[in-house]
């Protein structure tokens, strides 16, 4: 079973882990749309970049000539000035094509070789070649995903003679993801251990503490140690029930009193009746056995224990001659008191009563600070 501090700390950890996990599997999902629509949007502002470049460099038309692409008067089969330098800048792959083949590319086969002649994906053929349209989107570089942005290159006479490329890898966009999500998976870590220790000082401090005073105190009550009042100060249920357990102990200390007249006033109503009873006894008796009477007065009056003060009573006082005989040191009034279950004041009253009557010794004793401590023990 667990405690009520693991509870309340279940209770708050427990939904924001569920809220974590739930933010960031939609944020993980978002983040993946994000990234591919980022990447879509480089790849079509590189191709522009890419074309603008390619103009300026080689003014002209393209044109086909033997098989080879041009554009202006330079030569742009197997020559890679152009696509390197817009690589650099843009960080993009970069490929010509004459018709479906790859004349001019940064593109590179697993042995390292640029992949001069290599062809481009059915469909992006189908799209740029044969429909005349852009194509936008994940395709098949060598083997490998990439994000591409693809345009028609058309001669001088609008028809479509290649096709210009660039391509980000998957892995940009994966890592875009990934650093992403771990972004999300550190927040949410540094967000539980502060609400967890932010949660753990609170109920240690208002709910635990509290309530574990309010424990000891009940504890003490229960084994008839002295009452004490518990000091928690809170505005809450908590501070109710402390306040509800102060009250308590002045009832139970104010009944304690209250009973303690009572047996001392009992005490001596049942002394007066017994002493009416015996006089209504003596003048009832005939003059012949008034003497055997008086005997038997005489003899009462021996066995009889002195009248007590007025809140003393003979069983509590009988209680405390019997711990004194059972103890070999002396001992305070609060130490007598705990002994018999009763407060430090109502013992002291009995004790300074025994020792007036002389049947215990009291000694001080003195500490190093302070007032003199009053001992008492029975009389051998």
């Amino acid at each position: 079973m667990h405690s009520l501090k693991q509870q309340l700390m279940l209770l708050v950890i427990g939904p924001l882990l569920l809220l974590s996990i739930c933010v960031s599997v939609v944020t993980g999902f978002f983040m993946r749309d994000r990234a591919v629509l980022a990447t879509n949007t480089k790849a079509t502002a590189d191709l522009a970049t890419g074309e603008a470049i390619i103009e300026l460099m080689y003014p002209g038309a393209w044109v086909v000539k033997d098989g080879i692409l041009y554009k202006g008067p330079v030569k742009i089969s197997n020559n890679f000035e152009a696509v390197d330098k817009i690589a650099a800048l843009t960080g993009d792959t970069v490929t010509i094509f004459l018709e479906d083949e790859r004349v001019s590319t940064t593109v590179r086969e697993k042995t390292g070789e640029r992949a001069i002649g290599t062809k481009a994906s059915d469909i992006v053929i189908k799209r740029v070649l044969k429909h005349g349209q852009q194509y936008l989107g994940q395709a098949n570089v060598v083997g490998e995903l990439y994000q591409t942005a693809y345009k028609p290159i058309r001669d001088s006479n609008g028809k479509i003679v290649g096709m210009f490329y660039v391509g980000i890898s998957k892995k940009f966009s994966e890592n875009l993801i990934n650093n992403s999500i771990l972004t999300i998976v550190i927040f949410t870590i540094v967000l539980t251990v502060g609400v967890t220790l932010i949660a753990w000082f609170f109920t240690q401090r208002a709910i635990i503490g509290p309530l574990k005073q309010i424990t000891m105190g009940t504890k003490q009550v229960a084994s008839g140690h002295v009452f004490n009042k518990l000091e928690v100060k809170a505005n809450n249920e908590i501070g109710e029930l402390a306040a509800a357990f102060n009250q308590m102990i002045d009832g139970m200390q104010g009944f304690a009193m209250h009973m303690a007249k009572v047996a001392g006033s009992k005490d001596n109503y049942e002394g007066s009746v017994g002493q009416n009873d015996l006089l209504s006894k003596t003048t009832m008796v005939s003059k012949e056995n008034r003497e055997g009477q008086q005997e038997n007065i005489d003899e009462r009056k021996e066995e009889k224990i002195e009248e007590l003060p007025k809140g003393l009573n003979e069983v509590t006082l009988r209680q405390i001659l019997s711990y004194l005989n059972s103890i070999d040191t002396p001992k305070s009034a609060e130490e007598i008191g705990e002994g018999v279950n009763l407060t430090r004041v109502t013992a002291r009253r009995y004790l300074e009563y025994l020792e007036k009557t002389g049947r215990v010794t009291m000694e001080l004793k003195y500490g190093t600070v302070g007032r003199p401590v009053k001992m008492y023990k029975a009389k051998d």
